[in-house]
């Protein structure tokens, strides 16, 4: 009987994730956990049991798309650093704008942080630190920049062009904006 629970749960779970991955497509971020619960046929508590924070579900639903960035950051790592940066980081930018809800699981958030959660933007940042590394010693980018830099930027971008007619347009204008400001000092 516990096997069937165990069974009954994963589906439940992979059930909740489904409609939440929805409605995040839908609503974005502010999904109301409240109408997730209503379309998955399940309680607001069995939600929250499956995730706690909105944080936890955004996280869920954007899971694919990082584990899609990271294999990028590592097939990136072949080609020279000032493109591997820029091609990843618009990458970055293009999924952030594509996937409502992700930019709000990678902004920062300092208690998950103080926490020593695995979050999204941690992950992300190991995948790319590699290549900002490499683009810093060849002195490419300055010295003092972060790939927790480069996950603001363009979360920043996303959330910016959210409401625009053409979010990805815009988003890729402002990204190539700032990428020529991302040069070495003269």
């Amino acid at each position: 009987m516990a096997e069937r629970q165990r069974a009954d749960a994963r589906r439940n779970y992979a059930h909740i994730l489904a409609v939440a991955t929805a409605e995040v497509a839908a609503h974005g971020a502010n999904a109301s956990l409240e109408q997730i619960a209503r379309l998955a046929g399940v309680g607001s508590a069995t939600v929250r049991r499956h995730f706690p924070t909105r944080r936890a579900l955004l996280e869920a639903v954007s899971r694919e798309r990082i584990e899609a960035l990271c294999r990028r950051a590592q097939e990136l790592s072949e080609q020279d650093s000032q493109h591997a940066v820029v091609d990843w980081l618009g990458e970055l930018v293009g999924y952030c704008v594509s996937a409502r809800g992700l930019a709000a699981a990678l902004a920062y958030d300092a208690e998950a942080v103080r926490a020593h959660e695995s979050t999204c933007s941690a992950t992300v940042a190991e995948a790319a630190e590699p290549l900002l590394r490499r683009a810093i010693r060849e002195r490419w980018v300055p010295p003092g920049l972060t790939v927790a830099d480069l996950i603001t930027l363009a979360v920043g971008i996303a959330l910016a062009t959210e409401e625009h007619p053409d979010p990805a347009g815009q988003a890729d204008r402002l990204l190539r904006l700032a990428v020529t400001g991302l040069g070495p000092p003269r």
